[in-house]
């Protein structure tokens, strides 16, 4: 690293040391996208029961807000220097991030292992299960991560 990029870098945390910055832009849209999708889950976790087809629903509107979470939180990490790709990477960096807690991580992470059991809906006591999961743990989990990164951006922005 040459000098003026180091003075660079002190002097600007977000630069990336190849003359260009790294933007928030990237991962404020995700972040806005993970919100419709937090937000249509935690709708759809307002029912008292489902059927067999709102199930499907459910589950699928999970793995959508699932997927953007890790996404998001790869953003902010790419944004703030780490270097993550996979999505069990990115949990376990945003751990180390502060971006989540602890508890949080495993959450995550659990949730991570348990896509096999959301792939096959079609038995009926496993959407059973992955509802039971999604209502009392992963949706809650999900909405307190947006509500916190939410927060993160506000104050970049």
């Amino acid at each position: 690293m040459t000098t003026i990029t180091l003075m660079i870098s002190i002097l600007m945390p977000h630069f990336d040391g190849r003359n260009t910055m790294m933007n928030p832009i990237r991962w404020i849209q995700r972040l806005e996208n993970y919100q419709k999708a937090n937000q249509r889950l935690q709708n759809a976790c307002q029912q008292d029961s489902y059927t067999e087809l709102e199930r499907a629903g459910l589950i699928q509107m999970f793995e959508f807000t699932y997927e953007l979470s890790w996404k998001t939180l790869k953003d902010i990490l790419n944004f703030e220097g780490y270097d993550a790709a996979s999505p069990r990477a990115v949990i376990r960096t945003s751990l180390e991030a502060g971006l989540v807690n602890s508890d949080e991580c495993e959450q995550l992470l659990t949730a991570l292992g348990k896509r096999n059991l959301l792939a096959h809906t079609y038995d009926e006591n496993t959407s059973l299960e992955a509802e039971r999961l999604i209502l009392k743990e992963y949706a809650p989990l999900l909405h307190t991560i947006y509500t916190r990164l939410k927060e993160k951006s506000c104050d970049i922005q």
